[in-house]
């Protein structure tokens, strides 16, 4: 089978042929969705390698559990499950999690764009926007902060966001639209990018995840 006919195949095909034995094609998935479970992973741990090693467990994991995905769902939404739940109990071990002054910090960053600090560099900003971005996204609690990631950064539906998350339908739009309100949606407009940008998975990154996942599942 060439790389174009595989790439063709559809999640469930891929899972299904990789249960029966070709592990190969498990990297296909991976390269699918590592940078949606990357950044569920931050959204909620707010740590680059922590997020790094969630994604890594929770394709071990899934890969180990083949045989239990029931299909009700789609195959995207039971791996982005995974993550999510993974990321999810590592944070329930810290037993703790500090997060600054939601509108504190919001109003400081709209006091930089309004030019109201000394010596504002609105070039500068227009370069730095997505940094600070991700600064003010992690400055939001984490329910709030894993919605507003899936819906606006990845782009996943209210209904699949709530099954990714084991949530009703109307308390993702609520959680929404309160991210949307503490993440300050005046900050997109003013230096020109969107929450797309955030959390971006760099290629270096997926590679590394790819080998070590692709390594461990070599060993079952």
């Amino acid at each position: 089978m060439t790389i174009v006919e595989t790439r063709e195949l559809t999640d469930e095909e891929l899972a299904s042929r990789v249960a029966a034995g070709e592990k190969y094609l498990y990297e296909m998935i991976m390269r699918r969705y590592n940078q949606r479970l990357f950044r569920v992973a931050k959204s909620i741990l707010k740590d680059a390698d922590e997020a790094e090693d969630v994604v890594q467990d929770a394709y071990v994991r899934a890969y180990t559990h083949l045989d239990q995905f029931a299909g009700q769902a789609k195959f995207s939404t039971w791996l982005t499950k995974i993550a999510a739940y993974e990321a999810l109990a590592r944070l329930r071990k810290r037993k703790k999690l500090t997060l600054l002054n939601d509108e504190k910090h919001a109003e400081e960053i709209m006091r930089i764009y309004k030019g109201e600090t000394e010596n504002p560099q609105k070039e500068f900003f227009r370069h730095t926007m997505i940094d600070l971005l991700e600064n003010a996204l992690e400055t939001i609690p984490e329910k709030y902060r894993v919605v507003f990631v899936l819906r606006d950064a990845e782009g996943l539906s209210t209904q699949e966001t709530a099954e990714c998350l084991g949530i009703s339908e109307e308390l993702v739009k609520t959680r929404l639209h309160r991210a949307r309100t503490l993440m300050r949606k005046q900050l997109e407009s003013l230096a020109g990018v969107t929450a797309k940008d955030v959390y971006a998975f760099a290629g270096e990154r997926c590679d590394r995840i790819v080998g070590k996942v692709m390594q461990k599942i070599s060993e079952f």
